[in-house]
C-alpha cells in the first residue's frame, strides 16, 4: 500500500500541459488504479492505493477547483490524481463518497492547465446530493440537477474529441444518460482523473476505481451504451 507524506502541487501550463513531462514539484506515485503515471496535484495528506489499484482519499480543509464566477475567488487547491491522454479520448471511472456538508464534491476531472478545465460528478448543494459540472475556459460556470441514483456510488464517464467535451453518468457502469455536451479546447493531450473537494471542511473518504482510459467511444448522443 501507498500513502502519501507531503503534498505538493503538479504546475501545469502552455505547451508543458499538453504532453505532461516530468515536472518541477510534481508528485509521481506508484500503482494506482491500474496505471502507474499518475500524478498529484496537491495531493492530500491521507491517500493510499490498495494492491488492486484502489485508490482512497481523505480531503484536506478548504480545497476546491474555482475561478472568479460570482464568489471573484480563484482556487485551484482541490485533489487531483492526473492520467495523461492523447489529443482524443475516453475516460470513465467508479466514485464511491459520502457527502456530509456544503460543496462536498468528488468525481473526474479533465484538465489543460489552471484556465481550463472541467469537474463533474456529486456535489452537496442546500442539503442534496446534486449532479454537477464546472466548465472553465478562463472562467467557470457551474450546472447543477438532482441525481435519481444512490450518490455514494456511481461512475462518471468523460469523451473529448475534435474540440467537444461529452459527459455522462451511471449508477451501474452499464447504463451511460448523457450528463453534459459542451465545446472544449483542442489539445494535443490531457489530464484526466480523480477529483475531490471540501470547500468548508475536511474529511471527506472517497475511494476510487475502474479506471479506463482508451480511444474514444465514437457512439451516436443517443446511444446511452
Amino acid at each position: 500500500m501507498l500513502e502519501a507524506s507531503v503534498s505538493r502541487r503538479l504546475v501545469l501550463g502552455g505547451a508543458a500541459a499538453l504532453t505532461l513531462p516530468a515536472v518541477a514539484g510534481a508528485e509521481a506515485i506508484g500503482p494506482a488504479l491500474g496505471r502507474r503515471d499518475g500524478r498529484w496535484l496537491n495531493a492530500p495528506a491521507q491517500w493510499s492505493a490498495a494492491p488492486n489499484g484502489e485508490v482512497s482519499v481523505v480531503t484536506d480543509r478548504a480545497t476546491d477547483f474555482w475561478r472568479e464566477t460570482h464568489y471573484g475567488f480563484t482556487r485551484d487547491s482541490g485533489h487531483f490524481l492526473a492520467f495523461p491522454t492523447p489529443a482524443a479520448f475516453t475516460a470513465q471511472l467508479r466514485i464511491r463518497g459520502a457527502y456530509e456538508k456544503l460543496y462536498d464534491q468528488a468525481g473526474i476531472m479533465v484538465r489543460l492547465d489552471e484556465r481550463r478545465w472541467v469537474k463533474a460528478g456529486i456535489e452537496l448543494s442546500d442539503g442534496r446530493a446534486m449532479l454537477s459540472s464546472v466548465l472553465t475556459d478562463g472562467r467557470s460556470d457551474w450546472a447543477t440537477s438532482p441525481y435519481a441514483g444512490d450518490p455514494r456510488d456511481f461512475w462518471m464517464r468523460v469523451t473529448v474529441a475534435k474540440g467537444v467535451l461529452r459527459l455522462q453518468v451511471s449508477a451501474d457502469g452499464v447504463h451511460w444518460p448523457l450528463m453534459r455536451l459542451a465545446p472544449f479546447p483542442i489539445a494535443a493531450s490531457y489530464q484526466v482523473g480523480p477529483m475531490a473537494c471540501t470547500p468548508e471542511r475536511d474529511g471527506l473518504h472517497v475511494r476510487f476505481s475502474d479506471l479506463l482510459i482508451t480511444a474514444p467511444l465514437e457512439k451516436d448522443l443517443h446511444d446511452l451504451s
